[in-house]
């Protein structure tokens, strides 16, 4: 059950047609995939970057592999996955590409530069993921926000949020706290990881593993 090639050739000729193929104008094509790279952040700013993007959502295993290989002669191909998973069809995977890039185009977001925190966002030297946030009320169903929150040291909860996102990274993704290397962390910052059962790792270094769990100790 493999998608043909004149269906797809067709629809694509047709969608190319208006002349903007070549030059500054030039689109990218994404075609989602199980066997494609991890689709990232990091790539989600790449792609952000370019003029316009057309996707091939593919059902049952896929498209001719032709399809793919003549297009590449004439745009930017870059085949993605969204996850270790498989699906029914492309169609989630290109909501899920669409709304991490468009959410990075100037005049979607009211804040320009919010995304720049984000959990993943590349450029800094931490990849941590993003701690837990808080609104109005303070206090909803016996559950109040925590006290440092309201406090207006902006300090303290700069320190707070870098904390729990530390915390949350070591539960959720330790293998981001392996990668990061050591002037990614300040004193304060390896305080807690210490606390939490980290230490720096020499022996890794060589394999990008900047850190490690502490024997005995529990995450």
């Amino acid at each position: 059950m493999v998608m043909k090639t004149e269906p797809w050739g067709d629809a694509l000729d047709s969608v190319l047609a208006d002349g903007y193929e070549t030059g500054s104008h030039e689109p990218a094509l994404i075609v989602p995939t199980p066997s494609g790279r991890p689709f990232t952040q990091e790539l989600a700013v790449q792609l952000s970057e370019r003029p316009w993007l057309i996707f091939t959502p593919a059902r049952y295993e896929g498209i001719d592999r032709r399809v793919v290989d003549e297009y590449a002669t004439r745009m930017p191909v870059y085949e993605v996955s969204i996850g270790d998973y498989v699906l029914a069809g492309g169609e989630a995977a290109v909501l899920v590409v669409t709304e991490a890039v468009a959410r990075l185009l100037p005049g979607v977001l009211g804040n320009a530069e919010s995304h720049r925190d984000d959990s993943f966002a590349p450029g800094a030297m931490a990849s941590l993921l993003e701690g837990p946030v808080y609104t109005k009320p303070p206090e909803w169903r016996g559950r109040d926000i925590p006290d440092v929150l309201l406090s207006g040291h902006h300090g303290k909860i700069a320190r707070w949020r870098r904390d729990e996102a530390l915390k949350r990274t070591t539960a959720h993704r330790p293998d981001l706290i392996e990668r990061c290397e050591p002037k990614a962390f300040d004193k304060k910052d390896r305080e807690m990881l210490s606390i939490l059962g980290w230490a720096p790792d020499p022996a890794g270094e060589p394999y990008g593993r900047f850190w490690r769990r502490t024997e005995g100790m529990e995450q």
